[in-house]
């Protein structure tokens, strides 16, 4: 049974911890820009921030101090993060933050902004594990260029996020330190690979996070936890520092509790960088031109957009409140003025098969330099090959090993034509149908997953079963295109509903359109607020 609206919860007892006024009357864009005497859109975190900043209504001390309050009383109940540094050494950072406002210094439009990070996208000043305890304790002598450019621009890193093991699974079950809880139910997972990325933001234990997509990794979680998760194209943010794991399909993504915190911060993290090769020299445009505030929309502020919802995606497998949330969107998609029809993709069934043939042949590479001597924690053995055989088999968990052995075999002598090469040709199949859909229609919306978050356990022993539940988000990796995933309804499960995604796939290098729509999308959802149980509650115990 679907829920479109969630009863309204008592925020009373809640730590403040941003300076956010819900009644503020603004208008934001090129001509306009967002500045300490105009008060901040009242859809994002990350402008709120830097407007109370600026205004010196709050100093960046007091915002962490709060952010870390609530941290403290969340995280022994989700295990959101692997790591967290000190807290004296992220009040210094504030407290520097601070003295270059009061002398007058640009700092950055992320300056203050707690933003943390994936545990496979390396972080010089903490460890960078990829959920493995074959790299326990390993302490990368860089930052990744995403997080690079991030701290650069101001943010400060609060910590470093729990995922499964490289990146291989949908539950953070995968994990060999800990599983991280749903902030709606904490009986259920957050979804993966980058879970704990999406748990830290749904409950608000951090203003934005990054986490890594190769196969959905950034959208299934975000559709779990009731926030935005954004994918870019491939190419359109540097790989450099993120822990290889399907080298043609990864990509580095951003989560918040905005479409426009996610814009945000994709803009800031976005570029060419000479240390990728696959990285695009295109321009990144400037998104937050975009977000502008619900009451300077027109009565149909999307008059003339051709939205497509991919058939396939609302069949047999998936839930029907799923399925119900995702036509109630497109009906909302029709009050904004958009024309929505249906369009089949008849290779979109072929992209299950054809993701986990390639990645797990690219995974079975990248991953041999975990042997103890390169990479990895080495276990002592009197022969080479004892000790790589040791290393390996007690650093890697079981679902890494399986998918290395997988990989080897697809690309073994004798099996190449019938695996690998036949899974590239379904590959350009589900480029070419994904670029002919774009052609007829400006976006392409589907579920981000067939079903809401699950259960803890529920399929730890059924591989088969949480692979099918990539289907909704594979194919866009496979052609390389960008998709958002933003909350659009409830269905019934735990004490306040579970959330349902809404996934919107654009054409390449698309981004500014997606976050346009989707932000006009989320800002004219009506009685819908995403605000999971966890804080509404104001655990404290």
């Amino acid at each position: 049974m679907i829920l479109t609206l969630q009863t309204p919860r008592p925020l009373s007892r809640l730590p403040r911890f941003l300076p956010f006024s819900t009644n503020a009357s603004i208008t934001l864009n090129q001509s306009q820009p967002a500045t300490c005497t105009s008060p901040p859109p009242p859809y994002s975190q990350i402008l709120s921030t830097r407007h109370s900043l600026l205004s010196r209504q709050f100093s960046a001390a007091d915002l962490l101090r709060s952010h870390l309050h609530r941290l403290n009383l969340t995280e022994p109940h989700l295990r959101s993060f692997l790591h967290l540094p000190d807290p004296s050494d992220l009040l210094a950072q504030a407290d520097s933050l601070d003295r270059r406002i009061a002398a007058g210094e640009d700092v950055g439009p992320l300056a203050g902004v707690l933003v943390a990070v994936k545990d496979n996208i390396c972080t010089a000043d903490m460890p960078s594990t990829g959920g493995s305890r074959i790299l326990e304790g390993y302490r990368p002598p860089f930052d990744a260029t995403a997080v690079k450019r991030a701290k650069e621009l101001g943010a400060i890193v609060v910590g470093k996020t729990n995922l499964d093991e490289f990146g291989m699974g949908s539950t953070t079950e995968g994990s060999a330190f800990q599983v991280t809880a749903n902030p709606w139910d904490l009986s259920r997972v957050p979804g993966g690979s980058s879970g704990g990325s999406a748990a830290a933001v749904s409950a608000r234990q951090c203003v934005v996070s990054l986490g890594s997509d190769t196969g959905g990794s950034v959208r299934q979680p975000a559709s779990f936890c009731g926030v935005v998760g954004l994918k870019p194209t491939y190419g359109r943010v540097s790989r450099f520092g993120l822990m290889a794991y399907a080298s043609s399909l990864d990509t580095i993504g951003c989560f918040g509790s905005s479409v426009a915190d996610a814009g945000i911060l994709l803009h800031a993290i976005a570029g060419h960088d000479r240390f990728d090769a696959t990285s695009s020299n295109q321009d990144v445009p400037n998104f937050l031109s975009h977000f502008v505030s619900a009451s300077s929309f027109e009565s149909k502020p999307l008059k003339g957009l051709r939205v497509g919802l991919i058939r396939e995606t609302i069949g047999d497998g998936v839930d029907a409140g799923v399925i119900s949330a995702i036509h109630s969107a497109a009906s909302h998609f029709e009050e904004l003025g958009c024309s929505v029809n249906e369009v089949s993709l008849p290779s979109f069934s072929l992209g299950l098969p054809a993701y986990y043939i390639l990645a797990s042949s690219e995974s079975s590479s990248n991953l041999s330099r975990y042997d103890g001597i390169r990479y990895g924690n080495q276990v002592y053995a009197d022969e080479l090959d004892s000790l790589y055989g040791s290393s390996r088999a007690n650093g890697f968990g079981s679902e890494v090993k399986m998918r290395i052995l997988m990989g080897t075999y697809a690309l073994s002598a004798g099996y190449y034509d019938a695996y690998y090469k036949r899974a590239q040709q379904v590959r350009t199949i589900i480029r070419n149908s994904f670029t002919e859909a774009l052609n007829q229609n400006d976006i392409l919306i589907s579920p981000a997953a067939p079903s809401p978050a699950y259960k803890i356990g529920e399929k730890k022993n059924d591989p088969l079963a949480m692979y099918a539940g990539d289907i909704m988000t594979v194919n866009v990796n496979l052609a390389g295109l960008p998709a958002l995933v933003l909350p659009c309804g409830f269905v019934e499960g735990g004490t306040a509903g579970l959330p349902i995604g809404l996934q919107m796939i654009g054409a390449a290098f698309g981004e500014e359109e997606l976050l346009r729509v989707g932000h006009i999308f989320e800002q004219t959802l009506e009685n819908c607020r995403f605000v999971p149980p966890i804080i509404a509650e104001d655990i404290a115990s």
